[in-house]
């Protein structure tokens, strides 16, 4: 069998839907084919359902195990990324600094990375998905919804108490920044989901320790985003005071 009808075989075997397979062939290549199937032969998955969501430099697919729970695979695309931006959270971070400078080594790293801050986030105690494991440039980790249907960002769907949504992203930052020496870096409405209610924190592929020289800068960034999301919803904060009210749970948390 040739390598070209082994590919296709493989992939009808965990894409089960035309259309899915479609998106497949016209987005990944055959070694980011490969490396689905070498996870999903190792049963981190069975089968893909469908596609959750788009963007420039990742797709995040529904997919289920043997045993019928949901998982989400995340894959980076290893041609569209805007590499020399993935380049600078990864160079400054001494995890990755030894980083090749080409788009297939920065991808790769770029899924370890989630996958290392993941776990690191997770064991400081704010809620985001559970990685589960990850190979090249793909990422398979806990899916974030109900029955099958993916979780809202809060963007789309805010939660009415305000101060309470608040209080839990100056909690989140806290233990990022003093627990997990850890800056998000892209802290917003956009990268916090709304599970039933609970917010749940995503897309950590940039985080960076805080020893990364650019950490002030990114912090001050996700400060003023949670200052203006907050002031839109008649909260009247400033990222001055957003940085005193993280500062306030060091000693707490």
């Amino acid at each position: 069998m040739s390598n070209e009808k082994k590919e296709e075989f493989d992939l009808r075997k965990f894409v089960p839907e035309e259309e899915q397979r479609k998106t497949f062939a016209k987005v990944f290549d055959k070694r980011t084919i490969h490396a689905l199937h070498k996870l999903a032969s190792r049963g981190y998955f069975d089968i893909v359902v469908h596609v959750i969501s788009t963007g420039k430099e990742a797709h995040v697919f529904l997919a289920r195990d043997s045993a019928g729970n949901s998982r989400a695979v995340k894959i980076y695309k290893t041609d569209t990324s805007d590499f020399n931006k993935m380049y600078e959270y990864l160079h400054g971070d001494r995890r990755f600094g030894k980083v090749k400078r080409n788009k297939r080594d920065i991808v790769f790293a770029w899924a370890k990375k989630e996958f290392s801050n993941l776990l690191l986030i997770n064991k400081v105690g704010v809620s985001c998905p559970m990685p589960i494991a990850f190979f090249e440039n793909v990422l398979v980790m806990e899916f974030i919804g109900i029955n099958e249907i993916a979780s809202p960002a809060l963007k789309e769907k805010p939660l009415e108490d305000i101060e309470k949504v608040y209080k839990t992203e100056i909690d989140f930052l806290a233990r990022l920044l003093f627990k997990a020496e850890l800056v998000h870096a892209d802290f917003s409405e956009y990268n916090i989901l709304n599970r039933n209610n609970e917010l749940v924190l995503i897309d950590v592929g940039q985080a960076v320790l805080t020893t990364h020289p650019e950490t002030e800068a990114f912090f001050e960034r996700d400060l003023n985003n949670v200052a203006k999301y907050f002031s839109k919803k008649g909260l009247k904060k400033t990222a001055e005071e957003v940085r005193a009210d993280v500062k306030a749970l060091k000693e707490k948390i």
